[in-house]
């Protein structure tokens, strides 16, 4: 320790868990540092932002900017995916505090010989700790100081502020202190924030009950990107076992005909590396990445580390489960739930770095197969350590990886998940219904720590989850969630076929499940039929990428509405008059009357100053004035309105208005 150095260093942000994990940023980001640098006594302080990509020698450096109560800031812009790292130096700058002086002493009136003098000194004693090239620019400055008779024209040489920047760049830190950590910044590529995902069942793509296939998934590519989704998201297609097989509706015993869970994984015809015979091969699956592809769409795998009875681990490496008294393995149970067809791999098994490996080497396969986005299934399931490790050997391969988290559990257990590297994930969205809800839900996502760390990916519904307020609110409820999930947060998904047409039957009252739940049988959709909202979902994709304020989550602010079933919202954008303002209905029976205020001083408006508005959604303009203005919205037609404010402008030619 230098008894000398003078400087504290504290309260840096962001860091996570005292820097145990990394913040997530993505490329295009300004990494944006604040800390408390101070010194004791009156000296002028200089604090500078050191940063590089993991694995490189050479530190970069930024200066900080001083804001108020010795709290600074800085900042950096974010490239290619990977890791970086970043920190803080700080140090008095005895130069920089003489200048100061000498300004007030000369400002005062006061004689400044001698204070020239002490400046000539300080330089000299740079010239002795430069570089050659910056020494000689030193020593001219030394000279031009000592040369100068007047002293009005010394002080103007001595405060020139590009030889304080010399003196602090190369010679003014000795006696620097350093923050004793170096923190760590996920970068991760833009589609880790902004994704728009499509889940369906191959499967259930044939006609006339035939077994779809990932040939007929290809042929679907067209009316995916139509739609406007860039990723489409597959349930596992992987080989399903046939002992304890679940018939329809999750029964015990299963007819001739029922094609089981796909993801009871595992039989004859292969494991988690292989593809159900009745879709395919895996020549198939690569033609079908490389055709997504071509329509701006990525192939999501789900990611799911258990097995069908049936499965080849079971005979291969029986040390990786758990065997009962009697012989049996152990299936999986959430008791009184039972899941007969499914077998939970034991994590604490002795043999768990062979059994690490090959899960590892699950995944490098289908990454070698193209894939780059994975959803995993109930990953609160499986050991931290294990996806802690086991996403940082992905993001080795290939810093494009992405993995969502699907992890419906407790809050703490879904914020270390997505510490441990996950780049999305599954929230509570998908319950948060009325306005103080999903609010407060925002608030928690989007303010604080929370932020740095957890992108989420909102779900209106999934092949496991039919909530309430879609059994109850019909289409409009389908409507409603749609532009709540597509706005408030810049990643979103739907259970495909089943949300376009309103699907809302439950299997019975009560429960979440789905009647006739696809995922125990194959279902035929008719995706145009009367009654769809394609024509929203079409249009709400395409605004999502028209604007970038609806491509990030944590720009969301909630406006003043006076009606407790209208939210109102702006999502703001870098350049603010491209914000947007989104109102909603949330109520899915009755029209609803509320009166809105406007944020004038954010789009630059003056107090009765006319503007345009107009609705994305409907396509309907209107001028208003003032911040206060009134909007009815109808759930059964216009259960929201996503607007964008235009000023208009006097043509002093012709005396005409444009927008």
């Amino acid at each position: 320790m230098e008894g000398r150095a003078r400087i504290a260093i504290e309260a840096v942000h962001p860091q996570i868990d005292c820097g145990r994990f990394a913040v997530q940023r993505v490329v295009g980001d300004e990494m944006v540092v604040r800390a408390d640098v101070f010194s004791d006594g009156h000296d002028e302080v200089v604090a500078v932002l050191l940063y590089r990509r993991m694995g490189e020698e050479r530190w970069l450096e930024t200066p900080m900017q001083r804001l108020d109560n010795d709290r600074w800031q800085g900042s950096f812009l974010l490239g290619t995916p990977g890791f970086y790292q970043y920190t803080i130096m700080g140090w008095v700058d005895h130069f920089r505090t003489w200048q100061r002086d000498l300004q007030k002493r000369f400002e005062a009136g006061q004689d400044v010989a001698v204070d020239l003098q002490i400046g000539g000194k300080i330089l000299e004693q740079a010239v002795a700790e430069a570089g050659e090239e910056d020494a000689a620019r030193l020593r001219e400055a030394v000279a031009a100081l000592s040369a100068e008779r007047n002293q009005e024209g010394a002080v103007a040489l001595g405060l020139d502020t590009r030889l304080s920047d010399l003196v602090s760049t190369c010679c003014a830190r000795g006696l620097a202190t350093r923050y004793q950590k170096e923190l760590v910044v996920r970068v991760d590529r833009q589609k880790a924030l902004f994704s728009s995902w499509y889940e369906l069942f191959p499967r259930s793509l044939g006609e006339e009950g035939r077994h779809g296939t990932l040939r007929d998934c290809i042929g679907l590519l067209p009316d995916v990107a139509e739609l406007g989704f860039d990723v489409l998201y597959l349930p596992p297609i992987h080989p399903i076992g046939s002992s304890k097989r679940k018939g329809k509706a999750n029964a015990v015993e299963a007819g001739p005909d029922d094609p089981g869970s796909p993801w009871a994984i595992g039989s004859e015809a292969g494991g988690h590396k292989a593809v159900h015979p009745e879709l395919g091969t895996i020549e198939d699956f690569g033609d079908l990445v490389r055709e997504a592809e071509k329509h701006g769409i990525e192939i999501a795998m789900d990611l799911a580390f258990q097995c069908s009875p049936d499965h080849p681990y079971l005979k291969e490496h029986p040390e990786w489960f758990k065997w009962r008294p009697d012989g049996t393995v152990q299936y999986a149970e959430n008791p009184p739930k039972k899941y007969q067809d499914i077998v939970p791999i034991n994590f604490e098994t002795p043999q768990w770095e062979e059994l690490w490996e090959e899960l590892k080497g699950v995944v490098f396969f289908w990454m070698d197969q193209g894939v780059r986005i994975f959803r995993v299934d109930n990953p609160h399931t499986k050991p931290f350590p294990m996806w802690e490790w086991l996403i940082g050997k992905a993001k080795e391969k290939s810093h494009d990886v992405i993995f969502l988290a699907e992890a419906f559990t407790r809050p703490k257990i879904m914020a270390r998940l997505a510490k441990l590297g996950f780049s999305q994930s599954y929230s509570y969205f998908s319950w948060r219904n009325s306005k103080r809800e999903i609010t407060d839900y925002l608030m928690e996502l989007t303010r604080g720590d929370t932020s740095e760390f957890m992108r989420p990916n909102f779900w209106p519904n999934t092949p496991d989850i039919l909530t309430e307020f879609l059994q109850y609110g019909g289409r409009p409820a389908f409507m409603i969630r749609l532009v709540l999930a597509g706005t408030l947060s810049s990643s979103y998904g739907i259970y495909g076929p089943v949300y376009e047409l309103c699907v809302g039957m439950p299997e019975k009252q009560g429960s979440e499940e789905y009647l006739d739940a696809e995922k125990y049988e194959i279902r035929q959709w008719d995706r145009k039929a009367p009654g769809n909202i394609r024509e929203l979902i079409i249009t709400l994709n395409r605004i999502r990428r028209e604007y970038s304020a609806l491509q990030r989550t944590n720009n969301v602010t909630f406006l003043e509405s006076d009606d407790d079933s209208v939210l109102f919202y702006v999502k703001v954008a870098k350049q603010r008059k491209s914000s947007l303002l989104v109102a909603v209905n949330l109520d899915p029976f009755r029209a609803r009357t509320a009166k809105l205020r406007v944020p004038l001083d954010l789009f630059g408006l003056a107090p009765g100053q006319s503007y345009l508005l107009h609705d994305l959604v409907s396509g309907e303009r209107s001028i208003w004035e003032g911040g206060m203005t009134t909007v009815r919205l109808d759930p059964q037609v216009n259960p929201a309105c996503i607007y964008r404010i235009s000023t208009w402008q006097k043509r002093e030619s012709d005396f005409d208005y444009y927008f």
